[in-house]
């Protein structure tokens, strides 16, 4: 049974830093891209980075590209988006995902699993 466990998440001010963690078991996603996504209440998901698991090529929405790095540890088993320079509009609940890796990474209807989420807020 695939498993994606995120952690991390909280309330910081505007120009903190926050490091958000997926633990993933179940299964070898050395054939698949890990993503980060993140949805506000009337909104879809969006993307915002996502890592080949093997190889570790890395893409980033614009809007979080010099402040947001992904990352993984193969002996962990895990996914981190280590975020920098939060701002409020960074407020969302972040979900880590998982897709193969010849699919639309950008795409959340293209992944296969999905952690339960974990809220990031950011107060100005």
């Amino acid at each position: 049974q695939v498993q994606l466990v995120e952690s991390g998440g909280g309330l910081v001010q505007a120009g903190d830093s926050l490091r958000l963690s997926c633990a993933a078991s179940g299964r070898t996603f050395s054939s698949y891209r890990m993503g980060w996504f993140r949805q506000t209440p009337g909104k879809e998901r969006e993307f915002v980075a996502a890592i080949r698991w093997s190889g570790g090529s890395t893409d980033y929405v614009d809007s979080v590209k010099g402040r947001f790095t992904i990352s993984r540890d193969y002996a962990k088993n895990t996914v981190y988006l280590s975020m920098n320079s939060l701002k409020p509009e960074d407020t969302a609940v972040y979900y880590c995902a998982a897709v193969w890796y010849g699919s639309n990474w950008r795409d959340s209807r293209e992944y296969n699993y999905w952690g339960q989420g974990t809220q990031v807020t950011v107060s100005s």
